[in-house]
């Protein structure tokens, strides 16, 4: 399981993918990186498939501090909006690109050139600008940031639905914006009304 190949073309949607659904890893799971996660699928066609870890905080660096990286926020200790900012956490997204920020943020904020309408309800900006505009309080209402994706081969994704290394969840915005860590892999089996103590590698697409 690599998960480190380029993030293919996200603008062609295909009967048969998962674009706008989420994955969810078996407690089999081989891959230590993703044990317990649950990932929404930004992308998934021929050319592979690219997704966003939502249930993995990233060690040693808040929303606050990587927007003073950034120097978007100067002093965080003198702005109110930014202390609130820094408390947001910053999620893992995957072992790809993990130098470059993805957010997935409500719909009520587009950038005509640069965010992606993944379905109703979810956007993926990969932008520095959508940053300032959270740090000035002009961003989406709900949002994620995440560093890095996890990046799929073409068919390789299929193979791993084949094999029941993950669980497959219709949409629902809530997880990505709602819960923390691993609290949204049991409020991702609880939509699918699956108890975590009777998964097995025999079970497989929901």
């Amino acid at each position: 399981m690599k998960h480190e190949e380029s993030a293919p073309n996200m603008s062609g949607e295909k009967p048969g993918y998962i674009d706008g659904q989420y994955l969810i890893a078996m407690p089999t799971m081989e891959d230590g990186r993703f044990a317990h996660s649950v990932i929404y699928v930004c992308a998934h066609s021929e050319e592979g498939a690219m997704g966003i870890v939502l249930n993995q905080p990233a060690p040693n660096i808040t929303f606050g501090q990587l927007l003073g990286q950034l120097n978007i926020v100067e002093d965080e200790n003198e702005d109110p909006l930014a202390i609130d900012i820094s408390e947001r956490k910053v999620y893992r997204g995957g072992p790809v690109d993990a130098g470059r920020g993805f957010v997935l943020h409500s719909d009520d904020y587009f950038l005509e050139e640069t965010s992606l309408k993944i379905e109703d309800g979810v956007v993926l900006t990969a932008t520095v600008e959508v940053l300032r505009a959270i740090a000035a309080g002009k961003g989406p209402k709900k949002s994620l940031l995440a560093l890095g994706y996890a990046g799929w081969a073409p068919g390789q994704l299929e193979t791993e639905l084949q094999a029941n290394g993950w669980l497959t969840c219709q949409t629902d915005p809530s997880l990505i914006f709602e819960g923390e860590g691993d609290q949204k892999w049991h409020n991702a089996l609880d939509i699918l009304g699956i108890d975590p103590g009777m998964l097995s590698s025999d079970i497989g697409h929901a």
